[in-house]
């Protein structure tokens, strides 16, 4: 019977979702000049969060600047913030109810400069929101765990993955980095980055399941190495894919990290390719990430 494998806690350099693991003190983690960057990679909570605040504060400044203009806004009453607050809503969406509008000179710079600000605003907004929708994103499904086992007499590491959309990804390449923590002969610590030779490292159209195999002989990084020392020196597999989306024609990628505990000895993955009676391939993916 297949072994549906539990999910040890990890603590790893990439997290089984992809982002890294990492906590930066002493650098900044925003710049004034790399505010692109930093709209783009925010979640979306925080974006729309910081797009209402914005929205918000922007109105508030100049419905203070309205009253700060005593009675300059005809049919609102003067002094009034909730007046005035609700005028510059109006004047920076570009509604125009025409109940209320500009009586003075100093209330129609003030429309002005609004309009302007408002027009700039909802334009860079608007850009935003299309720059973060057209980011384009892998939907690649790996195994939970890797295994170690013979394939054609040579132990091998293995792993699987897979397309999870309906199209192709086009000029797949797989790279498989080795970390382990090492100490040199002077004594120093080191958290060493071996690559891999894979038996297969790219194909042309990726549009069904890739099982990624590393030959562990002597010229192996893993060459005679045991799950006890793998363990010992916290070592961690980190899987970069990278490929082009036929349906965007750009470019995709994706991570995912395997922890030593993840990886199992003298084990296999349980066979998910079918074919129907008329011959057309299934995929089962309910066992995907079982082990034999």
């Amino acid at each position: 019977m297949p072994k549906k494998h539990r999910i040890p806690k990890r603590m790893s350099f990439v997290s089984r979702f992809g982002q890294f693991n990492v906590i930066r003190r002493g650098v900044s983690h925003f710049s004034g000049s790399d505010l692109y960057h930093f709209l783009v990679t925010l979640s979306w909570p925080r974006f729309f969060a910081l797009i209402t605040v914005s929205y918000v504060v922007a109105n508030t400044l100049f419905a203070l600047a309205y009253v700060a203009g005593g009675d300059c806004i005809e049919n609102a009453q003067p002094g009034s913030f909730r007046d005035t607050f609700f005028f510059s809503i109006q004047t920076m969406a570009t509604i125009g109810y025409g109940s209320m509008y500009p009586r003075t000179n100093y209330a129609h710079g003030l429309v002005a400069l609004e309009a302007l600000v408002g027009l700039l605003g909802f334009a860079m907004a608007t850009g935003m929101m299309f720059a973060r929708f057209s980011l384009p994103t892998a939907r690649v499904l790996f195994s939970r765990v890797a295994v170690i086992a013979p394939y054609d007499g040579v132990p091998t590491l293995m792993f699987r993955t897979a397309n999870q959309r309906n199209n192709f990804i086009l000029e797949a390449q797989v790279r498989v980095t080795l970390v382990r923590n090492e100490v040199t002969k002077e004594g120093h610590f080191m958290r060493r980055f071996y690559d891999l030779q894979l038996v297969r490292s790219e194909t042309p159209i990726f549009a069904l399941t890739w099982t990624v195999m590393h030959p562990i002989n002597e010229a192996s990084p893993l060459y005679k190495t045991t799950a006890e020392s793998l363990a010992e020196a916290e070592t961690e597999l980190v899987i970069t894919l990278t490929g082009i989306d036929e349906s965007v024609s750009q470019t995709i990628h994706t991570r995912h990290s395997f922890v030593s505990s993840e990886i199992l000895w003298n084990m296999r993955f349980v066979d998910i390719l079918s074919r129907t009676s008329n011959g057309q391939r299934i995929i089962d993916y309910s066992h995907f990430h079982d082990v034999l």
